[in-house]
């Protein structure tokens, strides 16, 4: 299948708002704001700017010129590139991260639409242990999640079936400006609470007390996986840019984005936590049991205003996950469609129906089925831990060895300016960064949360 056979994404602007997407998702907003406040706030948001420049982007831009060069799905684009060595299996990793988070993600996806359904209804109310208890109950129910994950994974196949202009363009041009609306407005709400600025200058107030090798190490690590970098998004979508597409400027303008959603996060959830005097955690726990708490008690007496944040934040986060796991869901119906040379509605079917009958044991896991654990985790943790703790790291680590010193110089060189058509200075410092600094950093952070040291 030929480049011109293929889709590819119609503006600059859907270019920048389809990947900045596929980054901006769920770890936005209940990972990085935690991290941030516990971490030297304002000191630990400029290492991690600093890491995504600095490591982020130069793996995002690798894989964008993977992508593109070979205009194929990311297994395949690794075949060509490597020439049926075993360098394809970067590619084939790739595939596999992305369709196993599909399947788990789409659970948490699921949880989304009930506190959306809930939040209509005005039925989140209560104490801290209501909300405790509520999100127990649910999230251990046998079937209820079940049908929320199937209903958001087909949500996700409408926009996938309609193709890359049409579909997964055309739905980015309309979710991304709806979540940053959203995100302004809960912004604004929490920080005009009283007592809000206690939130705001534990998030952007620098402690450099707190900084150590630690701080680095998680600043890292959140900058690369914020990015998605490893799961075969990146390298899809660049399939579908075309040849003007600048992509160090795509890069920086997608990082920019994810690092200001981030930071807007932080600036929606502390003030309001603060202005009750509740301590956020991180997590699922802080998204589905505190912040319910915190919506309920920072707007009593504002009956109104209170039911509209909650209804607009489950309304964000769904987004947010919808942005997402339309990436994810395209990298397996890229790679069906052209390697069983099907229509994009049958890849799209297959990805669909396998991710729902693997989220649905994702889900059970969760409760009382005990077979469906490895060890001491059940299905779900095991996803988790197995895609973000080592596909992930390992995938960037080999992309990067493998773009820095198989695929040759000027391959790389010709994609990076648009065959010279591009007047960049900084090809040099990219090459020293993706062969010397992006995997030794990457291989810091993959051997320290193994336990290595």
């Amino acid at each position: 299948m030929s480049h011109q056979e293929r889709g590819n994404f119609g503006s600059k602007l859907g270019v920048i708002l389809a990947t900045a997407g596929s980054a901006v998702g769920l770890g936005n907003v209940w990972r990085f704001p935690y991290m941030a406040g516990e971490n030297g706030g304002a000191a630990f948001i400029l290492i991690y700017i600093a890491c995504v420049f600095v490591i982020g982007l130069p793996c995002m831009i690798g894989e964008f010129i993977i992508g593109r060069h070979a205009a194929s799905n990311s297994a395949r684009a690794y075949t060509k590139l490597s020439n049926g060595t075993a360098w394809k299996y970067i590619g084939y990793m790739g595939l596999l991260t992305g369709f196993l988070i599909t399947s788990y993600y789409s659970v948490v996806s699921g949880w989304c639409l009930q506190y959306v359904t809930e939040s209509a209804i005005d039925g989140l109310h209560g104490d801290p242990d209501y909300f405790k208890n509520y999100f127990a109950e649910f999230s251990t129910n046998p079937w209820k999640p079940i049908v929320w994950a199937v209903v958001f994974l087909v949500i996700t196949h409408f926009v996938i079936i309609r193709g890359v202009r049409n579909g997964i363009e055309r739905a980015s041009k309309i979710l991304m400006p709806t979540l940053f609306i959203l995100l302004l407005v809960i912004v604004g709400a929490s920080c005009m609470l009283s007592g809000a600025e206690k939130g705001i200058s534990f998030l952007l107030k620098p402690d450099f007390s707190k900084v150590d090798s630690e701080v680095f190490l998680g600043a890292l690590g959140q900058s690369f996986y914020s990015l998605s970098i490893g799961m075969g998004c990146i390298c899809t979508y660049a399939s579908y840019f075309s040849r003007q597409t600048n992509l160090t400027g795509s890069a920086v303008q997608i990082g920019v984005i994810d690092t200001l959603v981030a930071i807007l996060a932080g600036l929606m959830i502390f003030p309001a936590a603060f202005s009750v005097g509740v301590s956020p955690d991180s997590g699922p726990s802080l998204i589905f049991i505190t912040l319910p708490n915190v919506f309920e008690r920072a707007f009593t007496g504002m009956a109104v205003v209170g039911y509209i944040i909650s209804l607009a934040f489950y309304a964000l986060l769904s987004l947010a996950a919808l942005t997402s796991l339309i990436s994810l869901h395209e990298v397996s119906t890229a790679f069906f469609q052209e390697e069983m040379h099907i229509s994009r509605n049958k890849a799209a079917t297959i990805v669909t129906v396998t991710c729902s009958v693997i989220g649905a044991f994702c889900s059970l896991s969760l409760g009382d089925w005990d077979f469906l654990s490895v060890g001491s985790m059940n299905l779900f943790s095991l996803f988790d831990f197995v895609t973000g703790q080592i596909f992930l790291p390992l995938g960037g680590f080999l992309t990067c060895l493998f773009l820095g010193w198989y695929v040759p110089k000027q391959l790389v060189k010709d994609e990076f300016t648009n065959w010279g058509t591009l007047k960049i200075r900084l090809f040099g410092i990219f090459l020293f960064l993706i062969r010397f600094v992006c995997p030794i950093a990457i291989l810091v952070i993959f051997l320290h949360q193994l336990g290595v040291f």
